[in-house]
């Protein structure tokens, strides 16, 4: 028999997989992730140039994508900041769109 949800039947991507449990790793020791910091907070960098291509190429893919803050650990202020630079600098040339 087909189990149901409301009367209607389940599709078989939203049935629970177990996956969610609280424990699921066994006995598996679970590491500890340092807390990432902004490389420009801590530097104590107010203004990103547009021209300073080995730091901007510090954020950017090897496919030409701006890495996002999450991966990063850039704060938002200064992610703005550098996304900004980041398109001012591929639209003079100075940065592929593309890798």
């Amino acid at each position: 028999m087909a189990e149901t949800r409301g009367g209607r039947p389940i599709a078989s991507s939203q049935k629970p997989t177990g996956g969610d449990k609280a424990f699921a790793g066994g006995g598996k020791k679970q590491y500890f992730r340092r807390k990432k910091v902004c490389r420009f907070c801590v530097e104590k960098i107010d203004d990103i140039n547009y021209k300073d291509l080995r730091m901007l190429n510090a954020f950017i893919s090897e496919r030409g994508k701006i890495t996002p803050r999450r991966i990063s650990g850039v704060c938002a202020p200064h992610q703005r900041r550098l996304s900004e630079a980041i398109k001012q600098a591929r639209n003079i040339a100075l940065l592929p769109f593309a890798g």
